[in-house]
């Protein structure tokens, strides 16, 4: 039995155990944390429960791509879903009046119509091509004859460079990139194609998982575990051993070796690649891989609220403070936060009231640089007084927004950007990796290969962020390994009857 050894226990990671396990693969996962998971990872307070980064999922409904992903790996047994509203599952709030983002066509376009009603044909031309660009993507559709080529073209054009074409009023421009924060969308620079599959997902249906996205991470961990592999925490990963033609083991900060037949890396890119002593890394490539620009971190405030005093909000709010929805990662003191998500957690199907929210604003490395290597917990009263002002800054804009609501939380917590980089290991705690860049020639798509013949990337860097994202890019991965015929025939097997691959 051939033996695989993956770095890290993020969705990505994970999500290749579980499916090279189910195809005779001696599965072992090496977590340098002491919870599996990565950003599917939760946190408790008390009786109350947190996400940490994956909040809400696309084409999760019977048949659609996540739902049949998921279920070709075995998870989705294990969960439970509580859709959004379908009228409305993303509200976006810019100077002043709230637009609603509904799922199907008729329906989307008939909420902004009601807004902008000279320009119904105009949204008709641009979902249309959202639905294009993202049927032209094999993994994203299910269809594994889908031509690449429209995918590929839009991957070269910025997405206010395609809006700007098919939309003549500037409000509505704006208004379309309202959930640019999704995916840290830059003007000129994110590729239309990112931005259509993403709102292709959302647009198809949205969810919220039930208790928390930490259940995905143990519906993956047991799928390994059942077929007699490995998933290790504590198990800091220093080193990638490899011989003249191939990797031959990977090497723990305790100094324990585990042979492997093939590597997996489910961290950063630019890690990996500093982990791998060999020539068999060009000097090239290892300039371009670490040249690569990553995208902003984020800021987040957790709030526990008094008991049955907020009703539980079936959608996610964007708003957005300034005359321009582009650049809110580009602020200073006086301006930030220019945009904030504001969501609920999901704790049951039928929720009344909500019990926990969470708000969730750009924030640079930058500014919290001077605490790096400090260990949580232990950064100093400093920091605490800064993160205590950041949240009470972001509580004040969001009052701007929800009137009242201050007086509806019980408690709050917050999260900066040294937390996600200690809990995620991304640099500068990039919420999504590498940032995509026309502009930058590779950055469309990180490649899962290397010069190392069996050591492969996975995770939000290669394909796409998000659930599905990731989930595509593990499938990517293991096709390397089992073919991308052998892939799609086994998620055909797992797709909801009535629905083709």
């Amino acid at each position: 039995m051939k033996k695989c050894v993956i770095i890290g226990s993020g969705l990505g990671g994970l999500a290749c155990g579980s499916i090279l396990s189910k195809n005779g693969y001696e599965v072992t996962v090496l977590e340098q944390g002491s919870q599996t998971g990565g950003c599917l990872q939760c946190f408790r307070r008390g009786n109350a429960v947190f996400e940490t980064g994956m909040h809400y999922i696309g084409s999760g409904a019977p048949g659609q791509t996540l739902d049949t992903m998921l279920r070709y790996m075995d998870v989705e047994p294990g969960i439970t879903l509580s859709r959004l509203n379908p009228e409305g599952y993303d509200i976006v709030s810019w100077m002043g009046t709230h637009y609603s983002l509904a799922n199907g066509r008729e329906q989307f376009v008939n909420a902004l119509a009601e807004h902008f009603p000279n320009s119904r044909d105009e949204l008709f031309r641009y979902y249309d091509l959202v639905k294009q660009v993202a049927a032209s993507s094999p993994i994203h559709s299910l269809n594994r004859n889908a031509s690449i080529d429209t995918y590929a073209q839009y991957l070269t054009c910025s997405v206010n460079e395609v809006i700007d074409r098919l939309i003549s009023d500037p409000a509505l421009r704006q208004v379309l990139v309202g959930t640019l924060l999704l995916y840290a969308g830059e003007k000129d620079k994110t590729p239309f194609a990112v931005h259509a599959l993403i709102t292709d997902s959302y647009d198809q249906s949205a969810y919220r998982i039930v208790g928390g996205s930490s259940s995905v991470a143990d519906a993956l961990s047991n799928a390994i575990r059942n077929r007699d592999g490995k998933v290790l925490v504590r198990q800091q990963v220093v080193g990638i051993d490899c011989d003249e033609t191939k990797a031959t083991a990977v090497i723990t900060a305790n100094g324990e070796r585990f042979p492997a037949d093939l590597v997996i890396s489910d961290i950063h890119p630019a890690k990996t690649v500093a982990m791998v002593n060999s020539r068999l890394l060009r000097p090239a490539y290892r300039r371009r891989i670490s040249s690569y620009r990553n995208t902003t971190s984020v800021f987040t405030v957790y709030l526990k609220f008094r008991k049955n005093r907020v009703k539980y909000m079936n959608s996610n709010l964007y708003y957005h403070r300034g005359d321009t929805i582009w650049g809110s990662e580009d602020y200073d003191d006086r301006s930030w936060p220019k945009s904030l998500i504001y969501m609920h957690c999901c704790h049951d199907e039928n929720q009344e009231y909500a019990e926990t929210g969470e708000i969730l604003t750009y924030m640079s490395f930058n500014d919290v640089e001077q605490w790096q290597g400090t260990q949580v917990g232990r950064r100093g009263n400093d920091y605490e007084d800064f993160k205590r002002q950041k949240a009470e800054t972001l509580l004040h804009c969001l009052e701007e927004e929800v009137p009242g609501i201050l007086d509806d939380i019980e408690s709050y917590y917050t999260s900066s950007p040294l937390t996600y980089l200690d809990y995620t290991g991304t640099p500068e705690g990039a919420m999504y990796g590498i940032a995509r860049d026309v502009n930058v020639v590779g950055t469309g798509n990180v490649a899962c290969r290397t010069n190392v013949p069996n050591l492969l990337l996975t995770g939000q860097s290669v394909t796409l962020h998000g659930m599905m994202g990731v989930l595509a890019g593990s499938l990517v991965t293991c096709s390397e390994v089992l073919t991308f015929n052998e892939v799609f025939k086994q998620l055909k097997k797992h797709q909801h009857k009535g629905i083709q691959v």
